[in-house]
């Protein structure tokens, strides 16, 4: 279940000098290397260093960040919270089968992964409907766009 005092990245816990320090060196995107307490040196793999490198960038901005799994579990509550909508309504979403769920005990549970999914798919749906809508204006002859005088 979503914990984000165990999630949170705040910067407030890192010295201001050495956050700035990091920033700089993930500023350049190739020469940032770990080295271990042996000396052994890592190269970091591109994917991961452009994920590094927007959580200091932001840090840097003295914002906090919250980390969390895709299989992270939400209460109905905490996910209805994150799609802006009412309980109620995610829950007859879950019973509709709209959003996949598993329960735990009588109280149901919904991955942030199934969140992402149903967020990414309504999205979809509403940018479909709206260029629907904007095709019937223009063939209906309702759409006047703005001209240029000069």
């Amino acid at each position: 279940m979503l914990t984000t005092r165990i999630h949170r990245l705040d910067p407030s816990l890192i010295p201001e000098e050495q956050l700035v320090e990091v920033a700089k060196a993930f500023a350049k995107s190739d020469d940032v290397v770990l080295i271990d307490s042996q000396g052994k040196q890592t190269h970091i793999p591109e994917a991961l260093f452009a994920h590094f490198a927007r959580i200091v960038r932001i840090m840097s901005e003295r914002r906090a960040i919250v980390m969390l799994p895709e299989d992270e579990a939400f209460t109905t509550q905490a996910a209805a919270n994150y799609l802006g909508m009412s309980r109620q309504f995610f829950v007859n979403l879950l019973e509709k089968g709209e959003i996949s769920h598993h329960r735990v005990g009588t109280h149901r549970r919904v991955t942030f992964r199934d969140l992402l999914e149903y967020e990414r798919n309504r999205d979809r749906t509403r940018r479909e409907a709206m260029d629907q809508l904007t095709d019937e204006v223009i063939q209906a002859g309702k759409y006047f766009p703005v001209t240029d005088p000069a």
